[in-house]
């Protein structure tokens, strides 16, 4: 087999994720300076959330899950890839499209599904307005999430990567027009989500073609093989129903403070980045090698490519993680604070951002150890730990609510996750000897969190000393850049000093083709 270079994919993806999150920042940015914390914002962000999930749920979720170790071990088998593809594209557009009818019809149910604290005020018609004009992008992204499996399956993905990129450009040029030609701010938001999708699966479409793979929509027929797809979705599905189950629960939960719906997006956003830039990186690298490794036979090379996996996600996750706690009021004060959101927008962002920074190396071993599973094609144990994170999460968030308002949505989110890791890690003990730790990564996890901890106290340190430029509008941006710099250069040089990292993988990462 031609394996997939593991580190090197997944920093292109990281790159590619990193863009897009910094093109996500600018929007949410403008987004904050157009519409603040107010009716608009909670009202957008739930109705834009709702074919999102129902994606992740489908699409990147169940589907994705099943679709691309099937994929990738035809690939390596060298039967018909793309006659099983096209099977899957035609069989999920058809059930997508009478879906986003259905949901269309059925939005004032969904919207109260989602935030029934809204029930009775503005934000409920604004949201039930702005879900019927966008439900259906769940059909063109998540016919995106396959072209983009198959893209990745065979070791392009920066094609896929690509895609988060315009959507976020779209938003920004639109907003930027709104603003200029005077247009309801709502509604172009609420418009440019079914124009986005539609940008996004043309782009893949073409992609997906110039690496010899043509999808021609026919009416959808079911074969043994999306018989047997849909058998190992099934659990899955199930599964990233129980995560869309706990994000249901963190609106219901902040749907009944003014704002917090808003306070829980903004700081998700910037929890978001670090998570997206190296777990789904990871992630989304490391199911289709494991899947050719196993089916090649190659256990030794599945071994050290999960545990470079490991390695490399909890190096940059961790003293990301502490970042996110130590220098969360900065953080957010500087990206977000103008116009219409004010300091008590950015205190309550500020205290959601540090709860679910806490939760950050989980969220990525998530990323890491569930291609495990997948490649394995057991969808089952995912289920089962998923099923048990959620009782904790609603536990939680719900008795949590009285206490502490809508910061139990965050915290009740960030146990949850850690349990969900605990339960994936000591499931894969039965995995043998390629799911274990080597000697290198028992040797470098506990120097990763030492460094990060010193790291930690030196932005403590520089946030003190840079608090009176950090809040002023003309030195704002530097004094962040400044603090971002002292954290990375601390993290740096001690994890060279005491062993967490070496030059010498530096090198090596380079040294790859």
């Amino acid at each position: 087999m031609k394996p997939i270079p593991l580190i090197r994919s997944a920093v292109t993806v990281g790159g590619w994720t990193l863009l897009s999150r910094g093109a996500g920042f600018a929007r949410d940015m403008m987004m904050a300076a157009y519409l603040g914390a107010g009716p608009v914002a909670d009202a957008f962000n739930v109705a834009f959330s709702l074919p999102n999930m129902f994606r992740r749920f489908f699409a990147e979720g169940a589907f994705n899950m099943a679709f691309v170790p099937m994929f990738a071990k035809k690939l390596e088998g060298g039967e018909d890839a793309q006659g099983f593809a096209q099977d899957a594209f035609n069989g999920m557009a058809a059930l997508l499209f009478v879906f986003s009818i259905l949901g269309t019809l059925a939005m004032p149910w969904l919207v109260w599904a989602m935030a029934s604290g809204f029930a009775g005020d503005a934000r409920f018609d604004l949201a039930v307005t702005y879900g019927e004009i966008g439900f259906n992008y769940i059909l063109f992204i998540s016919l995106v999430a396959l072209l983009s499996g198959v893209l990745n399956a065979h070791g392009h993905f920066t094609e896929a990567g690509f895609v988060p990129v315009l959507m976020n450009l779209i938003f920004i040029a639109a907003m930027m027009l709104a603003a200029r030609m005077g247009w309801d701010m709502g509604l172009t938001l609420a418009w440019c989500v079914p124009v986005t999708g539609v940008a996004q699966l043309a782009f893949t479409w073409v992609s997906a073609r110039r690496i010899g793979f043509r999808f021609r929509p026919r009416w959808p027929r079911l074969t043994p093989e999306l018989k047997r797809l849909a058998i190992i979705a099934a659990p899955a599905l199930l599964a990233g129903g129980v995560v869309q189950i706990n994000l249901l629960v963190g609106r219901q939960v902040a749907s009944y403070t003014e704002g917090a719906v808003s306070w829980l997006v903004y700081a998700d956003r910037l929890y978001q980045l670090p998570l997206g830039v190296v777990g789904i990186a990871i992630g989304t690298v490391l199911l289709p090698d494991l899947a050719r490794r196993l089916r090649a036979g190659d256990a030794e090379g599945g071994r050290a490519s999960f545990n470079r996996g490991v390695e490399f996600g909890l190096l940059l996750t961790v003293p990301a993680a502490v970042a996110l706690v130590v220098i969360a009021m900065p953080l957010t004060e500087v990206l977000y604070q103008r116009g219409a959101f004010g300091p008590d927008d950015t205190a309550a962002t500020a205290l959601a951002l540090a709860i679910y920074g806490a939760g950050l190396p989980a969220f990525v071993l998530h990323k890491v150890l569930q291609p495990l599973y997948y490649a394995r094609e057991d969808s089952r144990s995912p289920f089962r730990f998923a099923v048990v994170s959620m009782v904790v999460n609603a536990a939680l968030a719900f008795g949590l609510m009285p206490v502490i308002g809508f910061a139990a949505a965050a915290l009740a989110t960030t146990l949850a996750g850690w349990i969900m890791a605990a339960q994936l890690w000591f499931g894969s003990r039965r995995m043998g000897d390629e799911a274990r730790l080597d000697a290198r990564m028992r040797q470098r996890l506990p120097r990763i969190i030492a460094a990060a901890l010193g790291m930690g106290a030196v932005l403590w340190l520089a946030a003190l000393l840079l608090g009176p430029a950090l809040s002023s509008p003309g030195w704002r941006y530097s004094a962040l850049a400044a603090l971002v710099a002292a954290g990375v250069l601390s993290y740096g040089g001690i994890g060279l000093a005491i062993g967490a990292l070496r030059l010498s993988d530096l090198r090596q990462l380079r040294r790859q083709r």
